[in-house]
């Protein structure tokens, strides 16, 4: 699946425009590797590095969605790997 698509479907981007525009800022990693277009392919398995905001957000992609429904559905998808202690996830991770 395209990483633009992929960021609307998780609800990390609110359009589909602006998941495009963040592709193809080169601010986001695929597995490590800066990517610049929002074409870019995206399996199971990968790991995206994604600037949301002011915040940097890493995340596993567990699950290809394959509409973009709820999001309760979209977040059983994706695991987050940063240890920010701001988002709930990571949170309840910390000892």
């Amino acid at each position: 699946m395209r990483v633009d698509k992929l960021l609307w479907f998780l609800r990390l981007a609110k359009t589909r425009a602006v998941a495009q525009g963040l592709a193809q800022s080169g601010h986001m990693r695929l597995n490590g590797r800066r990517i610049d277009r929002a074409h870019q392919k995206v399996a199971v398995g990968d790991v995206l590095t994604v600037p949301i905001g002011t915040h940097v957000r890493v995340i596993e992609i567990l699950a290809i969605p394959e509409r973009r429904g709820p999001a309760n559905e979209a977040q059983a998808c994706y695991r987050v790997l940063d240890a920010s202690p701001s988002h709930p996830v990571a949170a309840s991770l910390q000892p």
